[in-house]
Protein backbone atom coordinates (compact mmCIF):
# COMPACT_ATOMS: atom_id res chain seq x y z
CA UNK A 1 0.00 0.00 0.00
CA UNK A 2 0.99 3.79 -0.95
CA UNK A 3 0.26 6.64 0.50
CA UNK A 4 -1.78 7.51 -2.27
CA UNK A 5 -3.48 4.24 -1.62
CA UNK A 6 -4.55 5.69 1.86
CA UNK A 7 -5.16 8.87 1.44
CA UNK A 8 -7.82 7.80 -1.55
CA UNK A 9 -9.67 5.28 0.31
CA UNK A 10 -9.79 8.25 3.34
CA UNK A 11 -11.29 10.58 0.64
CA UNK A 12 -13.88 8.18 -0.32
CA UNK A 13 -14.66 7.35 3.12
CA UNK A 14 -15.67 10.88 4.14
CA UNK A 15 -17.73 11.39 0.78
CA UNK A 16 -19.18 8.21 1.66
CA UNK A 17 -19.94 9.54 4.96
CA UNK A 18 -20.80 13.42 3.86
CA UNK A 19 -23.84 12.05 1.50
CA UNK A 20 -24.74 9.98 4.04
CA UNK A 21 -24.78 13.20 6.14
CA UNK A 22 -26.85 15.19 3.44
CA UNK A 23 -29.27 12.68 3.23
CA UNK A 24 -30.18 12.42 6.58
CA UNK A 25 -30.66 16.34 6.63
CA UNK A 26 -32.38 16.61 3.48
CA UNK A 27 -34.70 13.58 4.89
CA UNK A 28 -35.25 15.87 8.49
CA UNK A 29 -36.08 19.05 6.22
CA UNK A 30 -38.81 17.14 4.55
CA UNK A 31 -40.02 15.78 7.09
CA UNK A 32 -40.16 19.08 9.03
CA UNK A 33 -41.56 20.75 5.99
CA UNK A 34 -44.25 18.35 6.04
CA UNK A 35 -45.55 18.89 9.38
CA UNK A 36 -44.88 22.57 8.78
CA UNK A 37 -47.83 22.55 5.57
CA UNK A 38 -49.94 19.76 7.48
CA UNK A 39 -50.04 22.31 10.31
CA UNK A 40 -51.32 25.40 7.99
CA UNK A 41 -53.74 22.56 6.42
CA UNK A 42 -55.06 21.93 10.35
CA UNK A 43 -54.36 18.36 9.87
CA UNK A 44 -54.42 16.06 12.78
CA UNK A 45 -51.37 14.36 14.50
CA UNK A 46 -52.39 11.66 12.53
CA UNK A 47 -52.83 13.02 9.34
CA UNK A 48 -49.57 15.32 10.27
CA UNK A 49 -47.63 12.13 10.14
CA UNK A 50 -48.63 10.45 7.39
CA UNK A 51 -48.07 13.82 5.13
CA UNK A 52 -44.90 13.99 6.80
CA UNK A 53 -43.84 10.88 5.51
CA UNK A 54 -45.63 11.62 2.05
CA UNK A 55 -43.36 14.25 1.55
CA UNK A 56 -40.00 12.72 2.24
CA UNK A 57 -41.21 10.48 0.10
CA UNK A 58 -42.14 13.08 -2.59
CA UNK A 59 -38.43 13.90 -2.67
CA UNK A 60 -37.43 10.81 -4.56
CA UNK A 61 -39.27 11.19 -7.48
CA UNK A 62 -36.67 13.28 -8.89
CA UNK A 63 -33.24 14.85 -8.23
CA UNK A 64 -33.45 18.06 -6.54
CA UNK A 65 -36.31 19.92 -4.44
CA UNK A 66 -38.55 20.92 -7.25
CA UNK A 67 -40.82 17.45 -6.66
CA UNK A 68 -41.39 18.08 -2.54
CA UNK A 69 -41.90 21.97 -4.27
CA UNK A 70 -44.96 20.66 -6.39
CA UNK A 71 -46.42 18.07 -3.48
CA UNK A 72 -46.51 20.79 -0.86
CA UNK A 73 -47.65 24.03 -3.06
CA UNK A 74 -50.35 21.88 -4.49
CA UNK A 75 -51.48 20.52 -1.46
CA UNK A 76 -51.62 23.90 0.29
CA UNK A 77 -53.18 25.20 -2.89
CA UNK A 78 -56.11 22.54 -2.90
CA UNK A 79 -56.44 23.11 0.94
CA UNK A 80 -57.61 26.49 0.06
CA UNK A 81 -54.35 28.08 1.87
CA UNK A 82 -53.60 31.41 -0.18
CA UNK A 83 -49.77 31.30 -0.60
CA UNK A 84 -47.31 31.08 -3.41
CA UNK A 85 -43.96 29.41 -4.45
CA UNK A 86 -41.96 32.15 -2.98
CA UNK A 87 -43.77 31.21 0.65
CA UNK A 88 -42.89 27.59 -0.01
CA UNK A 89 -39.43 27.88 -0.98
CA UNK A 90 -39.13 30.13 1.78
CA UNK A 91 -40.32 27.82 4.06
CA UNK A 92 -38.13 25.36 2.82
CA UNK A 93 -34.70 27.22 3.54
CA UNK A 94 -36.12 27.36 7.08
CA UNK A 95 -36.54 24.26 7.32
CA UNK A 96 -32.84 23.43 6.04
CA UNK A 97 -31.47 25.59 8.94
CA UNK A 98 -33.34 24.21 11.30
CA UNK A 99 -33.08 20.23 10.36
CA UNK A 100 -28.96 21.13 9.81
CA UNK A 101 -29.32 22.83 13.68
CA UNK A 102 -30.88 19.54 15.25
CA UNK A 103 -28.47 16.74 13.11
CA UNK A 104 -25.88 18.85 14.42
CA UNK A 105 -26.74 19.54 18.05
CA UNK A 106 -27.95 15.49 18.16
CA UNK A 107 -24.29 14.44 17.39
CA UNK A 108 -22.24 13.53 20.67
Amino acid sequence: MTTFDDRERAFEAKYAMDQDTLFKIIARRNRLFGQWAADKMGLTAEETEAYAKAVVQADFEEAGDGDVIRKVLGDLTSAGIDIDEGEVRTALEEKTVEARRQFIEAQP
